[in-house]
Formats: C-alpha cells, structure tokens, sequence
C-alpha cells in the first residue's frame, strides 16, 4: 500500500472509530443523564399542575407517562459499561491519529500497516452494537460541533452531507412540509371562513 492510500485508510479508520467514540459517549450521556432529567422535568411539572390546572388535564399527564417509560427504557443501558468502551474506543482514535501523522512525516509504511491492522483488529473488540435512540444524531453534533476533525478532513473533505444525519435531514424536510401544508390550510380555511 502506498503512503497517500494508507493515510487515506486511516483517515477513514479515524472516522470511523471517532463516530463510534461519540456515538458511544451520547449512548452514555442520555443513559445516564435521561432519566435524572426526565424526573426532574415530571416532578416540576407534577407540582405546577397543582397551581395551573391545564397541567393536569389528560395530555399533559400521558406525556409523563410516556416520558416515566421511557425513562425507564434508558434504565436499561448500562452506562458504566459505555463509558469504558467509549474511553477505549478514543485511546484507538488518538493512536489512529498518531499513525497518521508519524505516517505523513516518514514512518516506514510496512511498520505503519502492521499497526493500522492491530489498531483496527483492537476497535473491533471494544465497540458496541447497541446504542440508545437518537444517539446517532447526538454523536453527529459531538463529533462535528465539539471536535478536532481536521487532520481527517484532509483525506476525507467533509460536506455538509457528512455532518447532518440523512435521518436529520429527512426529519427536516417532513417538519417542513407539514409546516407549509398547516398554513397553507390555516390561511385556507381563515379566508373562506371569515364571519359576514
């Protein structure tokens, strides 16, 4: 493999492994934080209702229960176990950056390759597969708002395709019709339903 296609991989490998990292670490955050917050947020609004009783009609009071399980979904997640394969994870992604820059400034290539393979071999055994919903949007934000991705960049020429999750942006698109077809039909109805 030659020098421009193996920085190349590893620009790619570091994507790879600093998305998992920070996927891994949203998993964490919402896991551990979701519930404490989802608590706080039911209690205070248990106590509001008890001044403002639109508070404690039927809807408010179903958006706490589906609130209080999905609480109790994040329950579930094991943040701790999160934490140590995220913080594993990111010792990969700094070795990963490492090589890179060793291999921009000469490191002997059959050397480099050799330590891309165990490094790669090693991100295999620490990843893990199940992630908390919406954690893919999150690690985006992480990784693209909060990060050094520049050295990647290099190889790799991120758009705004890469940092905006193709779920986001459907989303999007959706909220966005919905919104234009609402008032559409909104002024629709208000010009043909004005009193005489």
């Amino acid at each position: 493999m030659d020098k421009d296609r193996l920085l190349k991989a590893i620009a790619q490998k570091g994507y790879d492994v600093v998305f998992g990292v920070k996927k891994t670490f949203a998993t964490y955050d919402i896991a551990n934080k979701g519930p404490g917050w989802i608590g706080f947020i039911s209690s205070a609004v248990g106590v509001l209702a008890l001044i403002f009783d639109p508070l404690s009609a039927k809807l408010p009071s179903a958006i706490l229960v589906i609130a209080g399980i999905a609480s109790l979904y994040l329950s579930f997640y094991r943040a701790d176990e999160y934490e140590k394969a995220a913080n594993a994870q990111l010792a990969l992604y700094n070795k990963l950056k490492n090589l890179y820059l060793s291999v921009q400034s000469g490191m002997d290539l059959g050397t480099a390759k050799t330590e891309y393979d165990a490094i790669e071999t090693a991100y295999y055994s620490v990843t893990v597969g199940k992630q908390v919903f919406l954690s893919g949007w999150y690690a985006h934000y992480k990784l693209f708002a909060e990060s050094q991705y520049d050295w990647m960049d290099e190889q790799l020429h991120f758009t705004w395709r890469d940092k905006w999750p193709v779920t986001a942006r459907l989303t999007a698109i959706v909220l966005i019709v919905a919104a234009v077809i609402g008032l559409a039909l909104w002024g629709y109805n208000s010009r043909f339903c004005l009193p005489r």
